[in-house]
């Protein structure tokens, strides 16, 4: 491996939404720096599974109003 390319390897402090913490390995910021979450897996919808709307109004009403008859007759 070549000497002096490679970034600073070093132990920092995670934050998260709710208070807690935890201490991981990162190239962020310096040695003992917090880095403080706005969005974490604790509160972000991806993870979470937050609610969806779907609009009638909106672009799936309009595709089926434009393919309704469309399909295979029996």
């Amino acid at each position: 491996m070549k000497q002096d390319i490679h970034p600073d390897y070093h132990r920092i402090t995670v934050k998260m939404t709710d208070g807690s913490n935890y201490e991981t390995y990162s190239t962020w910021g310096k040695e003992g720096d917090v880095m403080a979450l706005e969005i974490d897996p604790l509160t972000h919808p991806v993870w979470t599974g937050g609610q969806q709307k779907l609009l009638e109004a909106g672009q799936l009403a309009r595709f089926n109003k434009r393919f309704q008859n469309f399909g295979l007759k029996s």
